[in-house]
């Protein structure tokens, strides 16, 4: 059931350009867990002012998704990687588990002192190619993660009754607040079964224990968009901002506002990545995370085939 908070009007006061500064890093072979994607990434702040812990969805030479950690630092002239940590933070799951062949699109929240890591666990299928569950782990050390449950924390219900793929978690007071991808369901094309999906909303108190009354967010409007998913947002005065990923033959960003965070209204037009587009992003943006410090906002994003082609940032300064 959709929000029924007053949509913002065209008179809202938001910016939604952005000025490319390039590529931040791209895989490595020389690093098991990101040999050939440097994918969907979440920061949180370190103890040093500027420089963020970046987890990063990697793959490895097997295909295999898993988790580690960059070092970020925004205190210069440019950003900079200063650090990559050579083992993932989150390993696999044990064999038989939702996430046996893959951890990916971080998304870190803190709270009470700890990090909490929600990630989306992969699993092959036979039917389909996959399926996606959503986990949480906390941390227990700078370097590592300990999985709150070897289960998914969203279960199955009749409305969501296949997978779930990336979030977007933010604590906001004593209310926890998540946006999720859930899928739709899956259909065939050309012999193929494709997927479709779309952003719901949930919320909790404590950050575990989810409620969810089927509350559509963003979803796609036809062919073009038959996959929605990965959110990111922050919040200025004129509400909360969306950016998001749209599939369709190649990804590409998305941009809404919303009052209340649920219902929203989509200005995808407004949404503009300024300056060269390169190689590594000429097909495809997607699967962003949004950083704000000091009078400046960034926005990290994956470019060509699922981060095949690198993250990349982009900066919009705050008035």
């Amino acid at each position: 059931m959709p929000g029924s908070a007053t949509r913002p009007t065209s008179g809202d006061p938001v910016s939604s350009k952005w000025a490319r500064l390039g590529r931040l890093i791209a895989p490595d072979q020389a690093i098991d867990w990101m040999t050939t994607h440097t994918g969907a990434c979440a920061a949180a702040a370190s103890t040093v002012p500027g420089r963020y812990d970046l987890y990063v969805s990697g793959r490895d030479k097997q295909n295999r998704s898993r988790i580690g950690r960059l070092t970020l630092d925004l205190t210069g002239e440019d950003p900079t990687i200063t650090e990559i940590r050579r083992e993932p933070v989150l390993e696999l799951g044990e064999l038989g588990a939702f996430d046996d062949n893959g951890t990916s699109y971080p998304c870190v929240v803190e709270s009470d002192n700890s990090r909490y890591l929600y990630y989306t666990g992969w699993t092959p299928s036979v039917t389909v190619p996959f399926q996606n569950h959503l986990g949480l782990a906390r941390e227990s050390s700078r370097d590592c993660f300990k999985r709150m449950s070897r289960a998914p924390i969203l279960h199955r219900t009749n409305e969501d009754f296949s997978s779930i793929g990336s979030v977007l978690v933010l604590r906001i007071e004593d209310s926890w607040r998540m946006w999720y991808t859930a899928f739709c369901g899956w259909h065939e094309l050309g012999g193929t079964a494709r997927h479709r999906y779309e952003i719901k909303y949930a919320s909790s108190s404590d950050g575990i224990a989810w409620h969810r009354d089927d509350t559509t967010c963003i979803a796609g409007t036809g062919p073009d968009e038959h996959s929605i998913c990965r959110p990111a947002i922050y919040r200025d005065k004129a509400g909360y901002h969306m950016i998001y990923s749209i599939r369709g033959r190649h990804y590409r960003l998305g941009y809404a506002i919303s009052r209340d965070g649920i219902t929203w209204e989509r200005r995808d037009e407004e949404l503009e990545l300024c300056g060269e587009l390169q190689e590594w992003e000429n097909k495809s943006q997607c699967y962003p995370w949004v950083i704000e410090y000091g009078s400046t906002r960034y926005l990290l994003y994956c470019g060509n085939d699922y981060g095949r082609g690198g993250l990349g940032i982009a900066r919009q300064d705050i008035s």
